[in-house]
């Protein structure tokens, strides 16, 4: 099951992201690339395979990405708390 991603993370993961886009974007393709190398393949896979802008769908795979990472860790904190 997928975690929640709540407003905050999404306020939080956007701001980080339009703050620069483009170097946004590359960044994540090494941080990918290196974390689940699989993943970085499906994803430039899809966007050559497309009528669509690469670069665009790119982004989105990558911000999607992002924000599953962000509400992860929330929830695996939350999981985990103690007093």
């Amino acid at each position: 099951m997928l975690p929640v991603i709540s407003e905050e993370i999404a306020n939080t993961a956007f701001s980080e992201i339009f703050e620069d886009m483009p170097a946004w974007r590359k960044k994540m393709i090494h941080y990918i690339k290196d974390e689940n190398p699989e993943i970085n393949t499906a994803i430039i896979e899809a966007a050559n395979k497309t009528d669509l802008d690469p670069k665009a769908v790119a982004l989105g795979a990558y911000m999607t990405y992002l924000l599953i990472e962000m509400a992860s860790k929330e929830n695996d904190a939350i999981m985990n708390y103690t007093e």
